[in-house]
């Protein structure tokens, strides 16, 4: 497989873009690639490196073809990588990218549009976070100032640049500031305002839009063989995001298992008003999702998010937009819908966004949960006109 442009789905105008750079001979030698998780930060930014540092070699020559080759294995000298990391049963102290560099080549191989949540999973860190430590912006500067191998462009991926801690970023500063020669800098982020303003005003900024139904679905078609109609199905579930495709595809149980937790949440809720035995089923639900990996306690809370909005469509009456198919055959979106309307999704919404922010920075979950517990239960019985 190689890794170059055409592989890429979608993003047609920033593939121009970045040839043209290349062809014109003026490459920023910071760039900030932001997106949405699923919509291609890290195969675009191979591609690029891939353009780049096989640039010196005539197209389709044998050189050409090696360089190329090596980029699609992840094994270029002069193509570098950075990650979030953390402590795991092989590594005990002083993580940095290079101790997990197999791992990496892996998990990019096998899929290079996975998330950050699959990644800690893939290293068995899933309930603790990675990051990017100091000690890592060592290495960084150690491995820029060696020579190129090749004579050309060193080129260092920093993917999920937003788990810079701050001593790292500002270490970072200085080489986006005073970069050695030939260097490019590509730093690949979902979360651009968790990134230093100054190392953020000092990059070119590139903006990857989600990815188009048409777009995913035509590759899930052509490359998973397919039906169109499922292909259809999946792509509008994914909102842009062709990791999460990919997911649906292989129907990774999340879903099953979230359906589960939301299900008897809303139904508890539901009893909660004024009755003693659901409030505690209720301050038990939100115990046991409270010993839940703090991934896996945000992913549940977009999939809570997604439920009540389909739940909204429904309600209005939106059923072309409607893909919400239950497991449980005893919850029906049809007798949910009614619950959900104008006067109180807002404030649902906001609870679930609130709750996640909160996980996110290491909130206590068991008041997290129990808080919008109790939230829930106030809001799903507000009525619908006032």
């Amino acid at each position: 497989m190689h890794m170059d442009f055409s592989e890429i789905i979608g993003q047609k105008h920033l593939k121009a873009h970045l040839l043209k750079t290349i062809e014109n001979g003026r490459v920023p030698h910071a760039q900030l690639f932001v997106g949405g998780s699923g919509s291609g930060l890290l195969p675009l930014a191979i591609a690029y490196a891939c353009q780049l540092l096989c640039h010196q070699y005539t197209k389709d020559s044998p050189e050409y073809d090696l360089c190329a080759r090596k980029v699609a294995k992840l094994s270029h000298p002069d193509l570098h990588f950075v990650y979030p990391v953390n402590t795991n049963d092989d590594v005990k102290k002083n993580p940095v990218s290079s101790l997990f560099s197999e791992e990496w080549r892996k998990f990019v191989l096998e899929n290079p549009y996975g998330s950050l949540f699959d990644w800690f999973q893939h290293l068995g860190i899933e309930n603790k976070q990675g990051n990017i430590s100091v000690k890592e912006a060592e290495e960084i500067s150690k491995r820029l100032s060696l020579k190129a191998y090749e004579g050309g462009h060193k080129i260092m991926i920093i993917w999920m640049a937003d788990k810079m801690n701050t001593e790292c970023a500002n270490k970072i500063l200085k080489i986006v500031e005073e970069p050695p020669d030939k260097t490019v800098l590509l730093l690949l982020t979902e979360n651009e305002e968790q990134i230093l303003t100054t190392i953020r005003s000092r990059c070119q900024k590139l903006h990857l839009p989600r990815l188009a139904e048409e777009e995913i679905a035509s590759v899930l078609f052509e490359k998973h063989a397919m039906s169109r109609n499922i292909a259809k199905k999946i792509s509008r579930q994914a909102h842009g995001d062709y990791n999460k495709a990919l997911q649906l595809m292989h129907q990774d149980g999340d879903d099953i298992i979230f359906e589960k937790w939301f299900v008897s949440w809303v139904r508890t809720a539901f009893k909660a008003k004024g009755n003693k035995k659901a409030i505690n089923d209720l301050l038990e639900w939100s115990d046991h999702i409270a010993g839940q990996g703090r991934e896996t306690q945000k992913k549940f809370l977009s999939f809570c998010i997604e439920v009540f909005r389909q739940g909204l469509l429904k309600n209005y009456k939106a059923d072309a937009l409607l893909f919400f198919d239950a497991n449980d055959p005893t919850f029906s979106i049809e007798k949910f819908a009614p619950f959900v309307h104008q006067n109180n999704i807002f404030e649902i919404i906001d609870a679930l966004d609130d709750a996640s922010y909160h996980i996110e920075r290491n909130g206590n979950a068991k008041i997290i949960f129990t808080d919008l517990s109790i939230q829930l239960t106030r809001l799903i019985h507000k009525p619908e006109l006032v």
